[in-house]
C-alpha cells in the first residue's frame, strides 16, 4: 500500500468513499469541489492505493488560521473503505498529513469527529490525538 497526492482522476472513486463516510457527492461534484480546495493553496489532498492499484481511502488536510489560536494544521476528512480497514491505510494518510503540516510550519495537527463514529475515537487516540473539547456544530442553510 502507499500514499500520494490525490489527482482530480481519482474524483469517482473519492466519491464513493464520501458515500461511506455519509457525504453522497457524485464524481463531478468531487472534482469541483477538489479543484476548488487545490486553488486556494494552504491544503492537500492524499488518498492510499492497495498494492493491486485501487484507491482504498484518502484523506484532506488543510491549514487553519484564526484569530483566537494559533495557525494549526486540520484533518478536513478522513476515509478508509470499510474492506481495507484495520491494515494501516489510515495511519499512513494521517502520517501523511502530520508531514504536509511540518513542512508547511504546523505545529499542532486538529481534526473533528463525529460522536457516532464509534470505531474513529479510539483509532485517533492510538495514534496520539486527545480530546480537547466537546462542541456543537451548527449549521445555517443560507440558500
Amino acid at each position: 500500500m502507499m500514499v500520494r497526492p490525490m489527482l482530480r482522476d481519482d474524483s469517482a472513486t473519492v466519491a464513493t468513499l464520501s458515500y461511506d463516510l455519509g457525504y453522497p457527492s457524485g464524481p463531478e461534484e468531487i472534482g469541483k469541489r477538489f479543484d476548488a480546495v487545490m486553488h486556494g493553496g494552504d491544503a492537500a489532498v492524499f488518498v492510499a492505493q492497495s498494492d493491486g492499484g485501487d484507491v482504498i481511502g484518502w484523506l484532506h488536510v488543510h491549514g487553519r488560521r484564526l484569530l483566537e489560536s494559533d495557525p494549526h494544521a486540520e484533518i478536513g476528512g478522513l476515509v478508509v473503505s470499510p474492506a481495507a480497514r484495520r491494515a494501516g491505510a489510515g495511519r499512513k494518510l494521517v502520517a501523511a498529513a502530520e508531514g504536509w503540516a511540518r513542512d508547511n510550519g504546523y505545529r499542532v495537527l486538529t481534526l473533528r469527529s463525529n460522536t457516532s463514529r464509534i470505531e474513529a475515537r479510539p483509532f485517533y487516540e492510538s495514534i496520539g490525538f486527545r480530546i480537547s473539547k466537546t462542541q456543537y456544530k451548527l449549521t445555517k442553510d443560507l440558500r
